[in-house]
């Protein structure tokens, strides 16, 4: 049923809890912030970081643009390093090769960033297309990565579009493919509160990689 795979990175293919929170306390600090709790930043991972910023710390949109440079300085030189897949990954994306799927990247974490992660766990090979957001403004939500994909990277007409399949772990990913008509599934074992897949419309709600090939490929 479904040929396209449209794959969210952090939390879904990757637990980059540390990478990114400890990223996050740089750029906190640099703003003048002390956050030595590195749990209460796990909602920065998954939705766009300008968003996050002026979201949780009321930051000024000048002020959000500042502390995401920060980040990025941490980062591109050790925080894209603080990650690791989640088990059973590299055996997923296999079995989804070998059964002809079309497996690309939707996150939307910064382009050059989704390439050096796929790279250093040797599993870009698997993709077919790896789109990410933008290092400016220009493409920053999920909907946006989702209409560069579907449109300019993958060019599928919108007739093919019912044989598209998002994966993904926050009500980012479910929303951003719904406004194409296009399903999510959701996987718990990323960094959704409770409920919050559910409640944003995923046609279901997984445990693991297993269950994604279940569902995808069958029994």
């Amino acid at each position: 049923m479904y040929q396209y795979l449209m794959f969210d990175l952090d939390g879904t293919l990757t637990d980059p809890r540390e990478g990114i929170t400890r990223s996050v306390q740089y750029a906190l600090r640099h703003m003048g912030i002390e956050e030595t709790d590195l749990t209460k930043l796990e909602p920065f991972i998954g939705p766009p970081l300008l968003e996050s910023f002026t979201e949780y710390y009321d930051f000024s949109m000048e002020q959000a643009r500042e502390a995401v440079e920060y980040y990025r300085e941490y980062f591109r030189v050790t925080g894209v390093y603080q990650n690791r897949l989640f088990d059973g990954v590299p055996e997923l994306l296999a079995d989804l090769k070998s059964h002809g799927k079309v497996i690309a990247t939707a996150s939307s974490k910064p382009e050059p960033f989704v390439r050096l992660i796929l790279e250093h766990f040797q599993v870009d090979a698997y993709f077919d297309h790896i789109c990410g957001g933008s290092m400016d403004e220009s493409r920053l939500s999920k909907e946006d990565v989702i209409e560069e994909l579907l449109c300019s990277r993958m060019r599928l007409p919108k007739e093919e579009w019912k044989h598209v399949l998002m994966i993904g772990d926050r009500r980012h990913d479910v929303e951003g493919a719904a406004k194409f008509g296009i399903p999510c599934l959701g996987l718990s074992m990323g960094f959704a509160a409770e409920g919050e897949l559910e409640k944003a419309g995923a046609v279901l709600v997984v445990d693991s990689m297993e269950e994604i090939r279940t569902f995808i490929l069958g029994n």
